[in-house]
């Protein structure tokens, strides 16, 4: 454990495993927020199962904010050595310190591992002086790097709450645009079909009689009530994802039985199968109000399915059990003309170099005003009827 000093009288601890920190005190400091990704379970099973390591440059880094000893503030911190699994791109920047012979790795980053979620990352609860804990902590961040001579603090899919507490120099705001489908209360599947135009309609009921017409029997099931047979198809199948690009899998097998043990009624998987072989499947986690979208594999590109099993079942199982929106991660306009609508995403960083920090100020500044330009693209595509 390594403590930095910050202003009054807070210490911030860093330590190197989220297994070195109390689950419940850790959880504590979540607030309502019901999603899995922030809590002490899901974070410490990638660690356990080794799909987040060293190796593959993701070092554990938690941080606890403490006060006269009590725990007021954390934050899921990772030292990276390479920029993989982030979904926040800085390739460029790191780029640009190698040409001038400055070394940008290592680094910290605040985010969920593998997970283009928003959410919290600085975890003070929901007491009336959250807004005050942030505050501390974004301190206390910028004290970290300073002393340990970081060359950068990234804090990915930050909350709204988050983003305001960084929102003044020498933070930098950044922010992208995600696709989500919201529910406004719709009674059923055809509710939502009808507040679409006419083309898009047709379109959507054509590709989902394509991924009927392949005769697979399509089913939803929590991860409790799943064999461990076919947690070993389904991530065999979202393995299968990774390598058709030539990329690496994240999650491991054991990772996939831990999640189901701690989050199996949080945990659920669509699938398309032929007796006991899964061809396909799609994997989601939920929280009272939100459908994540996370894995996707197949044996082959079947018509229709992909859509059928992340978005269109999604839609379905989101209405039947009153989720108020789904977030099937990063990226895809394609999703626009299937109901999913550009949704703001947010970061903020810290660059130490103060010449660095100029020059991306900038660069941030030229791709804010092209995402705005791009999203006055988007909102032309809306699939909805006006």
């Amino acid at each position: 454990m390594v403590a930095v000093r910050s202003g009054e009288e807070c210490q911030l601890e860093v330590r190197s495993s989220l297994l070195d920190i109390d689950a419940r005190e850790w959880d504590g400091l979540i607030g309502n927020d019901d999603q899995p990704f922030l809590r002490h379970a899901f974070l410490s099973a990638l660690e356990e199962s080794g799909s987040v390591r060293r190796e593959l440059g993701w070092s554990p880094m938690p941080l606890v904010l403490r006060h006269a000893g009590v725990a007021i503030a954390a934050a899921p911190g990772y030292l990276k050595t390479n920029s993989h699994g982030e979904f926040v791109f800085d390739w460029a920047w790191a780029d640009a310190y190698q040409r001038n012979g400055l070394a940008y790795y290592p680094k910290l980053l605040l985010a969920v591992p593998y997970s283009p979620i928003p959410g919290a990352r600085l975890l003070v609860g929901d007491g009336p002086d959250a807004a005050r804990r942030r505050q501390l902590i974004g301190q206390s961040l910028l004290a970290l790097a300073q002393q340990t001579r970081l060359s950068s603090i990234h804090i990915n899919f930050v909350s709204e709450a988050d983003a305001a507490a960084c929102a003044c120099d020498p933070w930098l705001p950044r922010y992208d645009w995600q696709y989500h489908w919201n529910n406004p209360g719709y009674r059923d599947f055809d509710d939502f079909l009808g507040t679409l135009t006419s083309k898009k309609r047709k379109n959507i009921l054509q590709e989902r009689r394509q991924a009927h017409a392949h005769g697979f029997e399509i089913t939803w099931q929590d991860a409790v009530d799943l064999e461990q047979s076919d947690l070993d198809q389904i991530h065999a199948l979202y393995q299968s994802t990774f390598e058709r690009k030539h990329n690496t899998a994240a999650l491991s097998r054991a990772c996939f039985s831990l999640l189901r043990e701690r989050f199996g009624r949080q945990f659920h998987v669509c699938s398309a199968r032929l007796g006991t072989r899964v061809i396909a499947a799609a994997v989601f986690f939920s929280s009272t109000t939100t459908l994540y979208g996370r894995y996707w594999g197949a044996l082959d590109d079947f018509a229709g399915l992909h859509f059928e099993l992340c978005y269109y079942q999604g839609i379905e199982y989101a209405i039947a059990s009153g989720k108020r929106r789904i977030e099937p991660g990063a990226q895809g306009e394609h999703k626009i003309a299937r109901g999913f609508l550009p949704t703001r995403t947010r970061s903020v960083h810290y660059i130490a170099h103060p010449q660095f920090r100029k020059a991306i100020r900038h660069a941030l500044d030229e791709e804010a005003q092209g995402l705005r330009d791009y999203r006055a693209e988007l909102d032309t595509k809306s699939p909805y009827r006006v």
